[in-house]
């Protein structure tokens, strides 16, 4: 059966915070819907509320208006019902997801790990909707074989950007390792890659051919609408399609979306929580733009007495 991959990123606009991007990558019969085939234990975004796991774009399932509980319970289900078995930590998780940026996120002041998984879903009913992801994926006849998340925290992405003079770079690199992992870590069947596309960019070849250094990438398309390449040389088929609202229309690609989300929402909480320690009563922040500001001037004295420079935690676009 050939390999459905899903690539897709959290936290890119911020100034504040790590940026996260996930793929995730399953085996189902070709042109399989995973929505429909998956549809008694997981269900669409605008589907009437029941028992099922939402998967869906991260931003039609978690706002802090929406909460936090459908994130965290389609994210730990999916991650210990298809990958690995349940983690205890936010440390745990990170073990399985993202091993390889675990010496990169210790270097930060303010990573622990120590956060307790689930922070809000009982665990009874987490147990319930792991179990339950496996039944519907046995039946379906779905077999998730590899989920891991590029973590690229402010002194990193800065680091990045100083390299390649450009912010994409962050996500061309996050792109071309998530990508190398998978090949190297899954069996020689077809592989169908969708990512969600980066801003209005059309072209990928280039980046394509240093992900799959060993082939020759060839364009089948390019346009706003869709970019679509095939890889040939390799020993197996690879297809990789960029196109807009991925995450609305892939499986997989709504699925990293919510994972990449979570992640990256766990590590904000460690670093708001590291700051608050230095600068009582401080209001946490997302790190977006219209908020990163002001909880930078908040923290600049505190990072001052620290010795933490600015680029160790402001990220410069």
């Amino acid at each position: 059966m050939p390999w459905h991959i899903g690539i897709d990123e959290a936290g890119y606009g911020p100034n504040l915070g790590p940026f996260v991007m996930t793929l995730v990558a399953c085996q189902a019969p070709d042109g399989v819907d995973l929505w429909d085939a998956l549809e008694a234990g997981v269900r669409r975004a605008d589907d009437p509320a029941d028992h099922r796991l939402i998967v869906a774009d991260s931003k039609q399932v978690y706002s802090p208006a929406n909460g936090w509980i459908d994130l965290e319970k389609t994210a730990l289900s999916a991650c210990g019902g298809g990958f690995f078995e349940q983690a205890a930590t936010l440390q745990d998780l990170l073990d399985h997801l993202a091993f390889d940026e675990l010496p990169s996120l210790r270097a930060e002041s303010w990573f622990l790990g120590d956060t307790t998984l689930p922070t809000e879903v009982s665990v009874d009913d987490l147990s319930a909707s792991v179990a339950s992801w496996r039944e519907v994926s046995a039946a379906a006849g779905v077999r998730w074989g590899f989920c891991q998340s590029a973590i690229v925290p402010a002194p990193r992405f800065n680091d990045m950007i100083d390299q390649w003079d450009s912010k994409g770079a962050v996500l061309s690199l996050a792109m071309t390792q998530l990508m190398q992992q998978c090949l190297a870590n899954t069996d020689s069947e077809p592989m169908q890659f969708v990512v969600d596309k980066h801003g209005g960019r059309n072209t990928y070849s280039a980046v394509l051919q240093h992900a799959f250094a060993d082939g020759n990438v060839w364009a089948e398309e390019e346009g706003r609408a869709r970019s679509i390449y095939r890889v040939e040389g390799l020993d197996r088929p690879v297809r990789v399609t960029f196109m807009p609202k991925a995450d609305v229309e892939h499986f997989t690609v709504a699925l990293a979306s919510m994972i990449s989300k979570y992640v990256r929402e766990l590590l904000m909480r460690e670093f708001n929580r590291y700051w608050l320690t230095h600068v009582p009563g401080l209001k946490p922040t997302a790190g977006y733009p219209l908020d990163a500001g002001r909880y930078y001037e908040s923290i600049r004295p505190a990072m001052a007495k620290l010795g933490i420079a600015e680029r160790a935690v402001w990220r410069c676009r």
